[in-house]
């Protein structure tokens, strides 16, 4: 049974269909890669499932239940959480400030509670402290934990984004092209620590141009164009596939 399922999903603006009746189906425990041209409707499908933008029709179901339409903080507060293009971090908070803000049940929130404080309250402040710490040292991040986020390489930045959404306790987490422009070796480290994650019980969907990454990681690949399906199966099946390599990377580089 698919973790998510989404049915003929629809998006407009202005007129123009971002998407025109797109499927997708993440099965648990696996990384899915979503491929496509740009304006594919890539990023929108992102949107629409997690919340940001509301589709037009059709249905998202996840861990069993239509969450069509609902509000992003709910989504995550699901388990289905997600990552953008460009990491959206608090550039003047450290990393461990940055890991805190995104834990799950913040008890202290609240107005009475922060002010009362009890036993509660303190023992899921410590959960979370012990979580980022955690976190911070999976993701090789522990020796930078007390630097702003705003003084990171462009890849450590990107493992911030995944390690504020596992500070989410997340069941599926969609990230939204995960290596781009990271240097070689820290996208394999990346790509190390997505199979580490997988290997742990959480399932990834995950766009990206980087078709090497995808090659390597997914055990299934769905490709868009014009919002719709295109093709979908193993990376090596799409790579044969003449409507994929005509429109997605031309038929050079796929054959290549």
């Amino acid at each position: 049974m698919a973790l998510l399922e989404v049915s003929g999903l629809t998006r407009s603006f202005y007129g123009v269909h971002a998407l025109n009746g797109a499927d997708l189906k993440v099965e648990p425990r696996r990384i899915t890669g979503l491929i496509g041209p740009n304006g594919a409707g890539k990023t929108t499908l992102f949107n629409c499932i997690s919340g940001v933008v509301p589709p037009d029709s059709g249905t998202v179901r996840f861990d069993g239940r239509d969450i069509t339409g609902w509000r992003p903080d709910r989504v995550a507060a699901a388990g289905l959480v997600r990552t953008f293009q460009i990491a959206r971090g608090f550039p003047r908070l450290s990393v461990y400030e940055n890991l805190l803000l995104y834990g799950d049940r913040q008890l202290g929130e609240a107005v009475g509670a922060a002010l009362l404080r009890s036993a509660m309250v303190r023992q899921r402040e410590e959960e979370l402290i012990e979580r980022a710490h955690a976190v911070a040292r999976r993701l090789n991040l522990a020796r930078v934990l007390n630097d702003p986020a705003s003084s990171l390489s462009g890849g450590q930045k990107k493992l911030l984004e995944i390690g504020r959404v596992l500070m989410a306790s997340p069941k599926l987490i969609m990230l939204d092209e995960p290596v781009a422009g990271v240097n070689p070796s820290l996208t394999r480290e990346i790509a190390e620590h997505l199979r580490g994650l997988v290997a742990d019980g959480l399932t990834i969907l995950l766009i990206e141009h980087h078709m090497d990454t995808i090659a390597q990681l997914c055990h299934h690949v769905v490709v868009l164009a014009e919002g719709r399906n295109l093709a979908e199966g193993s990376f090596a099946e799409l790579a044969h596939n003449a409507a994929v390599q005509e429109a997605y990377m031309g038929r050079r580089r796929w054959a290549s």
